[in-house]
Order: structure tokens, then sequence, then C-alpha cells
């Protein structure tokens, strides 16, 4: 059994979208982050860098991973799906998954810190973010202009990518002319798997259409930006 402590985050998201599709038995532990549990002891021995997700493997002696690619490769492994056993597959599948976690992530979540949680907004800075990400979305899109997923077939590396892009607007992006990229997003989110997966540990409010909760939940996120 898996044991999946995590939050609604993209990179929580990664975890469970990634568990759901493989099909995969886990238990599902939120992780309130505004309360710093995340820096607690207990859990530190299992995420030494106190962020979420985390998983714990009791299957396999309790076993820890944490860092998001670590544990969507561990998972994949384990099922024996969503990353190709030949080499040059499994490449193509971890240079999509590291590009991700690079570029991608790091990008948006700073478009996120400066554009939605900072007091002060540094238009230069939102600016920097901002254009980064998009030029990324943009290499995503010449890709799929290539291919019908990121490394030929359905992987990991979609999955990662997807989660992090579906929040586009969260980051202040304009998105809609990448006809590629727009064609992969409404792909992935007609999957059922990807439907469960992003509602683990709880279904996120719609942005777009509550900005009350939108604006609370920017709000939180504040406090715990340096933590």
């Amino acid at each position: 059994m898996i044991e999946l402590y995590t939050a609604s985050t993209p990179n929580g998201w990664k975890a469970s979208v990634t568990l759901e599709e493989l099909e995969l038995p886990y238990n599902v532990h939120p992780m309130n982050l505004q309360s710093g549990i995340q820096k607690e002891e207990w859990y530190l021995k299992i995420c030494p860098n106190g962020r979420i997700p985390a998983i714990v493997d009791t299957d396999n002696g309790d076993f820890a991973i944490f860092e998001t690619g670590a544990i969507m490769i561990y998972l994949a492994e384990k099922a024996g799906k969503l990353l190709p056993t030949d080499a040059q597959g499994r490449s193509r599948v971890i240079q999509w998954l590291m590009f991700q976690m690079g570029g991608i992530g790091p990008m948006m979540g700073q478009a996120n810190v400066f554009y939605r949680y900072f007091p002060e907004k540094i238009q230069p800075v939102i600016d920097r973010y901002q254009n980064e990400s998009r030029r990324l979305c943009e290499v995503l899109d010449r890709r799929l202009g290539e291919s019908e997923w990121l490394a030929d077939d359905f992987s990991i590396a979609d999955i990662a990518n997807w989660c992090w892009v579906r929040t586009y607007k969260w980051s202040g992006l304009e998105l809609d002319d990448l006809k590629n990229l727009k064609r992969w997003r409404d792909a992935i989110r007609e999957r059922p798997a990807a439907q469960r997966g992003v509602e683990v540990p709880n279904r996120l409010f719609n942005a777009d259409k509550d900005k009350d909760a939108a604006d609370a939940f920017a709000k939180n996120a504040q406090s715990i930006l340096q933590t």
C-alpha cells in the first residue's frame, strides 16, 4: 500500500494523478500547510525537505520517497507502466519530466508568488516569470505539434507537465492560442484518472468563478512563502 502525504497543489496532483493512472492502491493523508505540519519532525523523517508530496511504500519496508519526479519514476517502475524500459524511450520520458521539474514548475511557481501571493506587486519581476513560463509552454506546444504526447506514448512526463500547465490562469498566463498545447490539455483533462487525481485530497475552488475563495487562498498562501 502507498501512503500519500499531499495537499491540493500542482506538485501534489502529480503524485495523485500518477497513482490513479497506475491504478495503485493508496491512502491519502491531507497536509494542512498553513498549520506547519510539513515541518514537524515525524514528517521530516519522510521528507527531509519539508514539502509535499511524499509517499511511503508499506509493501517495501516502509520505504519513503520525496521529490515528485522521484516519486513518479518509482511508482511507474513499481507498476510497470507509463515509463518505457528501453533506454531511449525511458530517456525521452525523463527528459520531459526534468523539463517540468527544472522549468515549468519553478517558473510558474514564481509567477504565482509574485502575481498572486506577494503583497507588493513588482511588475518587472511578474513579467520576468510570466514571460519565461509562456516561453516554456511554447516549447511544449512545438513538441506537441510533432507528437500526440510529449514522449511518443502517454507517460508520467505528460502527467507532470499537465498538472502545472492546467493552472496557467492562476499564474496570469494566456495560452489558448497555443493550439497543440490546448489539444493536449483537453485530452488529459478528459481522462477519468486525471479527473480523480486532481480532486485529491480535496476539490479546489474554481478561481475563475469564485473570486472570494481565490483571494482567501492567495492570502493564506502568503503565510507559507517563507516556510
